[in-house]
């Protein structure tokens, strides 16, 4: 049982892991896989359950299945995304501190120079 929304773990896999997000695309996915195994972690990827939903009408002939999302963990169930960024503790391949903006691929690159609070959108 999580202390709050910000440090869930769950099983995945049958194994116990911090759960970094959920519901993430395919994209994302191999962002954060790439970007959390870089920095030493055993990432776990599993295929998310479907929302739950009312039952369509039977007139209804659209495809309605929802896109396939993943939840992604790590086995280090110490781990907690928000600690781990404003603590600065990732750092992308190339050596560069992880960025708020990066961790939400808002920004291509890592820049460290301004702080976070302090940029304008």
């Amino acid at each position: 049982m999580a202390i709050n929304k910000n440090h869930e773990f769950d099983e995945l896999d049958g194994i116990k892991c911090a759960i970094v997000e959920k519901n993430v695309s395919e994209d994302r996915v191999t962002f954060l896989k790439d970007l959390l195994s870089g920095n030493g972690f055993t990432v776990m990827v599993v295929p998310s359950p479907p929302p739950k939903t009312a039952v369509a009408a039977p007139e209804d002939t659209t495809d309605n299945t929802p896109p396939a999302t993943f939840t992604v963990g790590v086995t280090n169930v110490f781990f907690n995304a928000t600690n781990a960024i404003f603590g600065r503790l990732l750092k992308t391949r190339e050596g560069k501190v992880v960025t708020l903006a990066y961790w939400q691929q808002s920004e291509k690159n890592c820049d460290d120079s301004i702080p976070y609070y302090q940029k304008k959108s």
